[in-house]
């Protein structure tokens, strides 16, 4: 078995885990990075990025409303941190959800800054299970060779141990990860809850900049999950 080398705890591998997909959603998204601010404006960034976290959290909200209690998170930062941390203060707080992390490699987190390293550490510690996808302990991801796979390895793995998932998903994106997982989860006819930049610039628009009234606006989304949404 391997340790994690940000909070010390033991992983699990994947053919010693039991999923449960029919209770189980993945979360899928961007990192910051891939993040434009409302109205291509530096001055509209905090709010684009915290608008994106609001209607992250909307969905895993909704997700539990729908009768989902596992997750399964990725790991990485950006959407899967943001996702990670909300869910472990809803089970710090008595929800009755599972939080599962899915960790891509056991050096994974490396490049990470130390904020977001400490923010990993705690997540982990919060996890029900991490587990980590490729059993060597010393393999970095690389565009060629044996690492480069092993996003993939990992978002596969999350897809399939899920029946539905969660994506914060810009369609220009179309070489990244996240487009990936999509794909494949369309293709394995599994749900697909998603939401883009381009969906929050239009609550902007009609909710206007003020933080407290986007939030609003965020929380009166229908809820994709229910029965009803699923057969409109």
């Amino acid at each position: 078995m391997l340790r994690s080398l940000t909070s010390g705890i033991w992983l699990t591998s994947p053919e010693h885990f039991i999923p449960q997909p029919e209770k189980t959603v993945c979360i899928t998204g961007h990192r910051i990075k891939s993040i434009i601010p409302y109205r291509n404006d530096d001055s509209f960034l905090e709010l684009t990025v915290t608008g994106i976290q609001f209607m992250l959290c909307r969905y895993i909200d909704m997700a539990i409303e729908a009768g989902y209690t596992s997750f399964i998170d990725g790991l990485s930062t950006g959407t899967d941190l943001w996702a990670a941390q909300y869910l472990s203060r809803l089970k710090n707080n008595g929800a009755d959800i599972r939080l599962i992390g899915a960790m891509p490699y056991r050096r994974h987190a490396e490049r990470f800054r130390p904020v977001e390293q400490e923010i990993l550490r705690k997540v982990e510690l919060s996890c029900d299970a991490v587990i980590c996808t490729s059993p060597d302990p010393d393999i970095v991801y690389s565009k060629s060779g044996a690492g480069k796979e092993l996003y993939r390895t990992r978002n596969y793995f999350m897809a399939d141990c899920s029946s539905a998932a969660i994506a914060y998903y810009n369609h220009s994106e179309y070489r990244s990860g996240t487009h990936q997982t999509v794909a494949y989860l369309n293709s394995c006819g599994k749900q697909v809850a998603e939401f883009s930049s381009d969906d929050l610039y239009r609550i902007i628009d009609e909710a206007g900049t003020d933080t407290v009234a986007v939030r609003q606006r965020i929380s009166l989304l229908p809820n994709p999950f229910s029965p009803a949404q699923r057969e409109s």
